[in-house]
């Protein structure tokens, strides 16, 4: 699995580097062209796809920075960065957003007349892009937080190059000039929810809660149901980053089980069931654990070693090392 997750990441990388060099290329194409025909629209999608090519390259750049070697206090690594950067990116796209609604909303007051045939084919020349651009890093977004905050990106420009087109050829045949800041008003009203639902899930993984979607009651369930399991307390699921979910967990079992049986169980059923393949497990003997807090979600100091038996376990299936 670990192996599966770095070949994600480095198909990921390579899509991200060759879309960020043609989103350059439509960047300039389009500046060249608002700059000649005095288009507004093109100048304003220059300057959104201005604000894709940052995003693409703070992704790229999240990427190489989590992958660098960390020094022995990062337990961890950088794999935190490719989520800062989602955050980073979820700004940036709403801010860009902010003052498109601004200006379509000027526009809509006083429309502005410009040349729509080098519109409609730089416009459209944006659009062909724009969907190679998407088509690459469709399946990246589904696993990567990272990924996904550039993917949102180019999908707000893929739109935008679609409201380019069609005001152009609304201006070229019926002279509706107020075609462009509908379709923009129209775009920022898709975009919006977007950029709510990448900064929650960024924040999720920042506060270090279960992942959405894994009830942590079955997760407790499934290991009281091994055989030789008591109790289970201070159970922990969090996210490092995305696709690396961790579990931590006390297990109390009875004192003459085999506890090498019932770890190894716990881990396969885990595993098999939640996708959990970094967990780390103590067991306590029954009759000598600790007693928690009720109020507090932390966990109080173990009972010494010489009154009990402790073991902890990280699940063998883990090849790949988190630091």
């Amino acid at each position: 699995m670990g192996h599966t997750h770095t070949s994600h990441r480095e198909q990921s990388r390579k899509r991200l580097g060759l879309v960020l060099v043609l989103t350059c290329i439509v960047m300039l194409a389009e500046l060249l062209g608002g700059l000649w025909s005095g288009s507004l629209a093109l100048l304003a999608d220059a300057g959104h796809m201005f604000s894709d090519a940052a995003a693409l390259g703070l992704a790229l750049f999240a990427m190489w920075f989590a992958s660098r070697p960390s020094p022995p206090h990062r337990t961890y690594g950088y794999y935190r960065a490719e989520i800062l950067a989602a955050v980073a990116n979820a700004v940036l796209l709403g801010i860009v957003t902010f003052f498109i609604i601004r200006e379509a909303l000027e526009r809509l007051q006083n429309p502005t007349p410009f040349e729509a045939l080098p519109v409609l084919l730089i416009g459209t020349l944006g659009l062909v892009v724009n969907l190679i651009g998407v088509r690459l890093l469709h399946a990246g977004a589904r696993l990567s937080l990272n990924v996904r905050g550039a993917y949102l990106e180019v999908l707000a420009d893929l739109l935008g190059s679609v409201g380019v087109v069609v005001a152009a050829l609304l201006s070229m045949w019926f002279g509706w000039l107020r075609a462009d800041p509908i379709v923009s008003l129209l775009i920022a009203a898709f975009i919006v929810p977007r950029i709510f639902l990448l900064m929650r899930e960024a924040t999720d993984v920042l506060m270090e809660t279960a992942p959405r979607g894994m009830n942590i009651e079955d997760v407790r369930t499934a290991i009281l149901d091994q055989s030789g399991v008591q109790e289970v307390h201070d159970l922990h699921v969090w996210t490092i980053t995305s696709g690396r979910v961790c579990l931590s967990a006390h297990v109390v079992t009875a004192v003459d089980i085999d506890r090498d049986d019932v770890l190894a169980r716990i881990n396969v059923h885990l595993r098999q069931h939640f996708g959990l393949d970094h967990t780390t497990l103590q067991v306590e003997g029954a009759g000598m654990t600790s007693t928690r807090a009720p109020e507090g979600p932390g966990c109080d100091p173990c009972p010494p070693s010489e009154t009990t038996s402790t073991l902890s376990q990280r699940s063998t299936n883990a090849q790949e090392p988190l630091s």
